[in-house]
Parts: structure tokens; C-alpha cells; sequence
């Protein structure tokens, strides 16, 4: 049985309500949802996942039930939050699991927060490419915020959404998403909803693309089980950046007949790979000492042992520090 709208609790988070559903027992799982979407997003994964894991899906701050605040809506912001929300919830580790924007959170959690993370899951994750649909590019045009309160006006927005949502069970690639998009198109008729969303692709895209991406640093992932989860039809994000993932360390999945939103087409089939991937690829434990000589290697060579300089130098630091 899916949850409800009943299901969703809310702490304060730094003087912001912030909205998220939790069930389940076990190893704790966090899911990020995408750019105006929320946690109902993972509903139809979420009852099957809450038998093997704590499951926590919140709304990120400017989405959902959470406040719309004007505040800090970078990456870096949202990372923290969720650091915060989990130690609220007396959290220390997770396995993160990231779609679309969520994916660009969950690698910068993970980057920030490595000591924190176990595994990260990315599904069709922003972040590792420039390429994105013109729709979320409109919006970081100038007068694309009138542009969008002159389009979800009542009179007609019921009229759009229901096509729209009707398009979307046609059998053709580029209307399989259009039921999300409906939402997303009915959420945006929301002042603050509007402009936090536009805050948030601020920071990350502009006109011509994503321009932040984490390939840079993809080779940190050498330290930390990855999956990549995409669908073959994502007209959003396209699946070919899938490529850019850190392969040599990470499982890549191509789920045929999906779009951009592989857990809700294929949730059986997303539910098994998490789990496998979980149960196969033991959780990451942070050595300050190997990433710091990742870090000082960067993107040259495979890290097979901490050089034996790095470690001289941490062990002296540690006994100062003691």
C-alpha cells in the first residue's frame, strides 16, 4: 500500500519546516527527489524498500510541503540541510539516492560528507553533463518568471494539465513523461514555489546547459560504491551521460522502455537493483588518510595504498592533535 499525504511529518530545520516521509527498519536510505518534484515521487518504491532499509524522503527546501523561504538553494545548501535533517533524526550513515537535481545533492553530500556516506545511487542524475531540456533552461531566462505566472493561470491551467496528463499514456518516447511534468506545471503556478525553483536552477544551469557539474571529481568515487540507474528515452536529461559516470567503480544500468523517471516505469526492476547493489558492495568507511592522498594524486593513477609520506605526515598530525 502506497502512503499518503497523511504520512508526511515535519521538523524544523534552522527556523524552516521541513516535510519528509520515513518507514521502515534498517540501514538507513536516503531518496532526493528531482527539481519540483517531492517525496511522493518515490512512492512506488518506497513500501518495497521499507523492508530492508530506514527509508527517508523528504521534500528539500523550496519543494513539496517544505517552507519556500528566501534563502540558500546552491547545492552546498541543500547538502547541509540533509546532514542536519539526519542528525535531527539521529542518522549518522546513509546510502543516498539521487534523481535529476537529487542526484547533483546526493553527489555533493557525498563529497562534503564522505564520513557520512556509505553507497551513493544516482538516477537520471544531473551533474555529469551539460545537456538538459530547453524547458528547464527557459527557466534561468530574463522574464521567464512572468512568462510562467501568464502560463499556470487558472482559466487555462486545468485545460493544459489534463492534456498533458492525457498525452503522457500515449505509447510514444517524447509524451512518457508528461504526467510528471503536469504536476511539476500545476506546482509552478505557486509563487514561492516559482521562484524557489528558479533559485535553484540558478545556481547549476543557465541558457546553454548545466554548467556545475561533479566529473571533475568523479575519481573520488574510487573510494565509495556508486550506481547509475537511467532510462533509455529520458528526454530530460539524456542517458548517454551515463558515460561521464565513474565507471571503472561504479554499476551503470540502462533500463529500456523508461524515461526520466526509471523508478516509477520500472519500480520492481529499480528495487531489485538497489537492493543487489547494496548487498553486493559493502558500505564505504572513511580513511582520512586515503583521501587525502586521492586528493593529492587527483584524476592521475589508481590509489592502491596510502603512499607511505601522506601517512607519516596524518600520523604526526593525529598525535599533536592527541
Amino acid at each position: 500500500m502506497m502512503e499518503s499525504a497523511q504520512d508526511v511529518q515535519y521538523v524544523v530545520v534552522h527556523g524552516y519546516r521541513r516535510a519528509f516521509r520515513i518507514q521502515g527498519q534498517g540501514p538507513a536510505l536516503l531518496l532526493l527527489h528531482g527539481l519540483a518534484c517531492d517525496s511522493s515521487t518515490w512512492l512506488p518504491v518506497i513500501p518495497e524498500l521499507a523492508k530492508h532499509f530506514t527509508v527517508i524522503a523528504p521534500d528539500l527546501l523550496g519543494h513539496g510541503e517544505s517552507d519556500k523561504p528566501d534563502a540558500d538553494y546552491s547545492l552546498g545548501g541543500y547538502a547541509n540541510g540533509m546532514r542536519d535533517l539526519l542528525t535531527i533524526l539521529g542518522i549518522d550513515e546513509v546510502t543516498v539516492v539521487g534523481h535529476s537535481f537529487g542526484g547533483g545533492v546526493a553527489m555533493q553530500f557525498a563529497y562534503q560528507f564522505p564520513e557520512r556516506t556509505e553507497r551513493v545511487v544516482l538516477v537520471a542524475t544531473g551533474g555529469l553533463g551539460k545537456d538538459v531540456t530547453p524547458l528547464i533552461r527557459f527557466l534561468t531566462v530574463p522574464g521567464s518568471s512572468a512568462a510562467l505566472r501568464v502560463a499556470t493561470l487558472r482559466p487555462w491551467r486545468p485545460l493544459v494539465s489534463r492534456t498533458m496528463t492525457a498525452l503522457s499514456h500515449l505509447p510514444m518516447t517524447a509524451t512518457r513523461d508528461l504526467d510528471e511534468v503536469a504536476r511539476i506545471y500545476e506546482s509552478l503556478a505557486d509563487p514561492a514555489t516559482r521562484t524557489a525553483v528558479q533559485r535553484v536552477t540558478s545556481h547549476v544551469l543557465d541558457w546553454r546547459g548545466q554548467f556545475v557539474t561533479m566529473t571533475d571529481r568523479g575519481y573520488l568515487a574510487r573510494l565509495m560504491p556508486v550506481m547509475v540507474v537511467w532510462g533509455r528515452d529520458d528526454v530530460v536529461i539524456p542517458a548517454t551521460h551515463a558515460e561521464a559516470a565513474p565507471t571503472e567503480v561504479s554499476d551503470v544500468h540502462v533500463l529500456e522502455n523508461s524515461g526520466h523517471f526509471p523508478h516509477k516505469d520500472h519500480p520492481e526492476e529499480f528495487v531489485r537493483l538497489l537492493l543487489e547493489f547494496v548487498e553486493t558492495h559493502p558500505a564505504a568507511t572513511y580513511q582520512r588518510k586515503r583521501w587525502r592522498a586521492l586528493l593529492r594524486r587527483g584524476e592521475q593513477g589508481q590509489l592502491t595504498e596510502v603512499p607511505p609520506v601522506v601517512a607519516a605526515v596524518d600520523d604526526a598530525a593525529e598525535d599533536v592533535a592527541l
